[in-house]
């Protein structure tokens, strides 16, 4: 497990001391921090994670340095929207009704001439009022999730936000694809990936985070980084789902856990419940 050396945040008052994700993301990892936290190396290095999406284990470890990365430009800008600028983001969600009618409105605008607090003030307001947490683009990037049927959905949670600032101040976001993470990892650091899911049937893929997917050619691609950072000396670790191409990648030179997951954010209704994912190193 992770030494306290370098997990420790410093500066951090008690409230805020164990920040969770702040966005829904399909495949977050949340619920799975408990079984996970066994396989994460001691490393006194940096922590990268090219594919930040909810970001449970960059949170749960609160690294001294950390470099998270991703293929989707609005989660990276709302990444840094939120660390840059979380009292105006907390004090423009307090204000944002849960009504279809500003949903929708919300959801049509041309968000990527915005500045990144108003990335992060839209992004997460359609996270957590839109169908089911998702998010999801179509081929022309155009954000096409429905808007949700919710009670009461907490729309902001002060102590929450300010929790995952203060941890973000610690950290570089990056822009980018998962293999820059090459020219960035040093020996002694650690690296998780966490890419979207290979399906585990021929109905269930859902890669739509961005418009372009990601195939099982970048599955393979993945596998090969992750066997040249091993022999550079950094630490991998890979979550994957238990679909039979995974196993056939990582079959060599890997070592391949199955671990339980609870899934509740999915597009598709086969895609909720329990099912068995992989933990990969």
């Amino acid at each position: 497990m992770i030494s306290m050396t370098a997990c420790e945040l410093e500066g951090v008052s008690p409230q805020w001391a164990v920040p969770r994700p702040f966005l829904k993301w399909v495949g977050g990892k949340g619920q799975l921090i408990d079984r996970m936290l066994p396989f994460v190396p001691s490393f006194a290095g940096t922590y990268h994670e090219p594919f930040v999406g909810g970001g449970a284990l960059f949170f749960a470890l609160r690294p001294r340095r950390a470099i998270l990365c991703d293929s989707n430009r609005r989660l990276v800008r709302t990444y840094r929207g939120l660390r840059d600028d979380p009292e105006e983001v907390i004090g423009r969600l307090r204000e944002s009704p849960y009504d279809k009618d500003y949903y929708l409105a919300q959801r049509d605008r041309a968000i990527d001439e915005a500045l990144d607090v108003d990335v992060a003030i839209w992004l997460i307001y359609l996270n957590r009022t839109g169908f089911n947490g998702l998010y999801r683009v179509n081929r022309r990037d155009q954000f096409n999730v429905p808007f949700g049927r919710h009670v009461r959905p907490l729309i902001c949670d002060d102590a929450n936000l300010r929790a995952c600032s203060t941890v973000l101040q610690r950290a570089q976001v990056l822009h980018d694809t998962f293999e820059s993470v090459e020219e960035r990892a040093r020996p002694g650091d650690f690296v998780y990936f966490d890419p979207p899911y290979e399906p585990v049937s021929s109905t269930s893929r859902f890669t739509s985070y961005t418009s372009s997917g990601f195939s099982l050619e970048d599955q393979c691609r993945l596998r090969d980084l992750a066997l040249r950072l091993k022999r550079r000396g950094v630490q991998v670790l890979i979550s994957n789902s238990a679909a039979r191409p995974v196993y056939d990648l990582y079959h060599d030179h890997f070592e391949i856990h199955e671990v339980q997951a609870l899934r509740k954010v999915n597009c598709r209704r086969d895609g909720r419940g329990r099912i068995t994912e992989l933990l990969i190193r």
